[in-house]
């Protein structure tokens, strides 16, 4: 198997040197193949295993690829008829003057987008909805058929003015879906129409371009279509950086197929530094929630030639690209990752209210995990109804960017003592770690929490498999952080740590690899505020609070992860904790009381979490309940999960009854109401109780204020304590006059 070499010394490389190595054969460590750098190499049926990682070694990106991965975090911009509709898939059957934007401010985004450190803008030139934000002479179906500026509205032009302003590139998403064209009777898309030689562009009446070239294709009318307009925004809004394709089909019709290497050949031409996402060049990560691979290498197996193919199918699984993945491939090609989601809840902007926006922690822990993670960071930010971003959106892009240049705009081994190359943050010049390890030292001690890595990728390829981070400490290495793959960048984040000495282990990897930067960093994180979860069984758990945002999990929780080192103590006795109470390990039974506790980092203490714990819930079960709608039954009140809610179908009056499981003492009803949706807002009620569930007496009545723009749980302390078995709750309102109710969790004290 083929590995790296352990020897004495370090290779140290300027990219003149790099450069020669492309054009000459590469000895192995146990075989001497002419195997040469390229974006994409055949993996013949004769190779054994060492062969095939000899040739994942030598897969390099191509120069647009590179120059895309630089860019590391950048925008999407959603607007259409959906922001107006609230939609986030139009039917195609829309209006044009639904879009009924008034105004529009490109350079409100830019400047937005700049502040946050972002290097391209990518806009949503025609959704699915087929309506097209400029003025194409192929369709009337966009803005130049509503008031927008009396009908002569283009967006595109308006963006790409602003993008030179502030010096940010341009990339366009033209989709290939288009509903208006098949919905429309005169549409294009699937109408059987025969494959003719065409001429990109069609000729249109005057409206001349002023490219003059021109491209014969056979094609039939909907791929002419797609290249006349691939033709207009490619040679009439300057440079384009990306173009973005998708494989969204929301409907088909006539076996329509896309034409995509005539496609191609077009961009290939007209933006000749363009990458193509969704096609050879980029890849999709796999989701639309910031979520990331613990292992992402962008040297990707395939079964047929990338190079040539139409077929690119979107990689969903968690392993891509291990050692066996490649065994079984074809043809290995570089194709790096886009991580893409959303600031809201939504790709195209809905309120300011209902609709939440991620915190600065989310974006920021997205940020250091998939820019850090080898690979660039697609944020969509949508503009509103006023053609700006809403200046919550701008706070979180602002305060983002300021992190950002706050942590990793400071080099903190700026004086350090270690290779030249691995230092001066040359991207160009490199080392080749055949040691095995990488050792630097500092004057002084350094106090750090992240360090960044950078392999030479663009002329050694992607090579390192697994490594860990040492810092030497009261005078014995200890391991304070470990990974997988580097690739372009990999961000380690790790307790805070003071040392005045650092050693980088490649523990695994294909062939000698090559470094080209190293730099470590300081995140100033807060003691972060707490929260608990408490489950069926009643288990709590505790850990920093997560916002709430309800749009495609990710299933991580920024602030733990922004606060490695993080300590948390805790009573379960009504004291207030200190670093002497018991500190938090694992999650533990709590069966009632008072729980109470603080986080600590760098010797900063956080405000205190205190919270009444209520009755273990295991034994209790529903009674009865007004009729449920079907997709959220009554037992979701009961499930110790606020996530989930019940919701009554529509009526006049709504009722649950709850049987304890046994005689049970209590002091207090507690109301949680749904987050997802904002209907069935129990305002007020009576509570009853039973020791039979026939006999029923009234204890109390309760009034909730404010539940719309305040759905957190609400307390009710009863005139006295009660003692009973069963339990009802009638409504006797409901907010805003709705006729049905909602319940995410009844809990007693």
């Amino acid at each position: 198997m083929i590995t790296f070499i352990y020897m004495k010394s370090l290779l140290k490389y300027s990219v003149a040197s790099a450069l020669l190595l492309l054009t000459l054969p590469i000895c192995a460590v146990d075989s001497c193949a002419q195997t040469k750098f390229n974006s994409t190499i055949k993996i013949d049926s004769s190779d054994s295993q060492d062969i095939i990682i000899e040739k994942a070694a030598h897969i390099v990106p191509t120069k647009n690829q590179l120059s895309a991965l630089k860019n590391e975090f950048i925008a999407f911009i959603h607007i259409g008829p959906n922001t107006f509709t609230c939609k986030e898939w139009g039917t195609g059957m829309e209006t044009p003057d639904l879009f009924a934007l008034k105004e529009l401010d490109t350079d409100q985004w830019c400047r937005a987008l700049k502040a946050a450190e972002m290097k391209m803008v990518i806009l949503t030139v025609k959704h699915h909805d087929g309506f097209v934000l400029w003025q194409s002479r192929y369709t009337n179906h966009g803005i130049m058929s509503t008031d927008f500026q009396k009908g002569k509205g283009d967006i595109i032009k308006d963006l790409s003015k602003s993008c030179k302003k502030y010096g940010l590139k341009l990339g366009l998403y033209l989709s290939p879906a288009d509903l208006y064209q098949i919905e429309n009777p005169d549409g294009l898309y699937g109408n059987l129409s025969k494959y003719t030689k065409r001429t990109i562009p069609r000729e249109v009446e005057g409206r001349p371009f002023a490219n003059k070239k021109t491209f014969e294709f056979t094609v039939d009318d909907y791929n002419e279509y797609m290249l006349n307009q691939l033709f207009e925004i490619l040679t009439e809004y300057g440079p384009v950086d990306e173009l973005w394709f998708d494989g969204a089909h929301p409907k088909r019709k006539g076996n329509q197929q896309y034409n995509y290497p005539a496609w191609k050949r077009l961009i290939e031409e007209l933006a000749p530094n363009a990458v193509i996402f969704g096609k050879q060049d980029i890849r999709w990560c796999g989701n639309e929630a910031g979520q990331t691979r613990e292992v992402e290498m962008n040297v990707i197996p395939y079964q047929e030639d990338p190079r040539t193919t139409s077929n690119f199918p979107d990689m969903t699984d968690a392993d891509l690209t291990s050692r066996n993945k490649l065994y079984d491939a074809k043809y290995l090609h570089y194709q790096q990752a886009e991580t893409n989601t959303s600031i809201r809840e939504g790709w195209f902007y809905r309120d300011d209210t209902l609709q939440r926006v991620r915190s600065v922690d989310d974006v920021f822990d997205i940020y250091e995990r998939s820019v850090g993670g080898n690979t660039t960071l697609l944020l969509n930010i949508p503009p509103n109804r006023q053609g700006e971003l809403s200046p919550i959106d701008v706070e979180v892009l602002k305060q983002t960017g300021q992190r950002i240049r706050a942590v990793y705009g400071v080099d903190l081994l700026h004086n350090a003592n270690g290779a030249k190359e691995l230092l001066d943050g040359d991207s160009d010049t490199y080392t080749q770690v055949e040691s095995g390890e990488i050792i630097i030292s500092t004057p002084k001690p350094i106090t750090i929490n992240r360090l960044v890595l950078q392999e030479a990728i663009a002329t050694n390829g992607e090579r390192v498999e697994k490594h860990t981070l040492e810092a030497l400490i009261d005078g014995e290495w200890k391991v304070i952080a470990e990974s997988k793959n580097i690739g372009y960048k990999r961000i380690l984040r790790f307790p805070t740590t003071t040392t005045d000495k650092l050693r980088i282990r490649i523990v695994e990897s294909r062939l000698t690899p090559a470094i080209s930067n190293i730099t470590a960093h300081y995140y100033k994180a807060g003691a972060p505020r707490l929260s608990y979860t408490r489950d069926i069984d009643g288990v709590i758990k505790i850990e920093p609070h997560r916002a709430v945002f309800g749009w495609k999990e990710h299933g991580e929780n920024p602030l733990k992860n922004l606060s490695s080192g993080l300590e948390i103590y805790y009573t379960t006795d009504g004291s207030n904790p200190t670093t002497k109470s018991k500190r938090y390990t694992t999650p533990f039974e709590m069966e009632h009381g008072e729980l109470k506790a603080i986080a600590v980092i760098n010797g900063q203490m956080g405000v205190v979490l205190q919270e009444p714990i209520a009755m273990v819930k295991k034994d209790w079960r529903v009674v009865s309940a007004s009729e449920s709608n079907v997709d959220f039954p009554d037992s979701n009140a009961l499930d110790a999960n606020p996530t989930t809610y019940w919701m009554s179908t529509p009526g006049e009056k709504h009722h649950i009854t709850l049987d304890l499981g046994a005689q049970h003492r209590f002091k207090a009803f507690v109301y949680t109401p749904p987050t997802m949706q904002s209907r069935g807002l129990l305002a007020k009620g009576i509570i009853r109780v039973s020791d039979d569930g026939q006999n029923w007496r009234e204890v109390d009545s309760f009034d909730f204020g404010n539940l719309k723009n305040d759905p957190t749980p609400r307390y009710h302390y009863l005139k006295e304590d009660v003692t009973a078995r069963y339990l009802a709750i009638e409504a006797t309102e409901i907010a805003e006059d709705d006729n049905v109710v909602s319940i995410a969790e009844i809990d007693l004290l």
